[in-house]
């Protein structure tokens, strides 16, 4: 059974807050990049990359894609 916001504490508040900051600033910067990149500069095709986002909602494509999806 799932919690409700009221039941939890408030470092675990905290802690979701900080988290969907961060995946949600994540998701905009791979998105600003992927609008600014040259295509040339990226392994794939940025509508992968934008669709693998908005489908996966971990936050794990932002992290991969600066770490693995843009050409140096």
């Amino acid at each position: 059974m799932a919690q409700r916001w009221s039941d939890l504490s408030s470092s675990q508040r905290r802690t979701i807050v900080v988290v969907g900051v961060v995946e949600t600033a994540l998701k905009v910067a791979m998105a600003v990049d992927l609008k600014r990149r040259p295509p040339e500069q990226i392994r794939g095709p940025k509508w992968v990359w934008a669709t693998a986002t908005l489908v996966n909602s971990a936050g794990i494509i932002p992290v991969a894609y600066f770490l693995f999806g843009r050409v140096k």
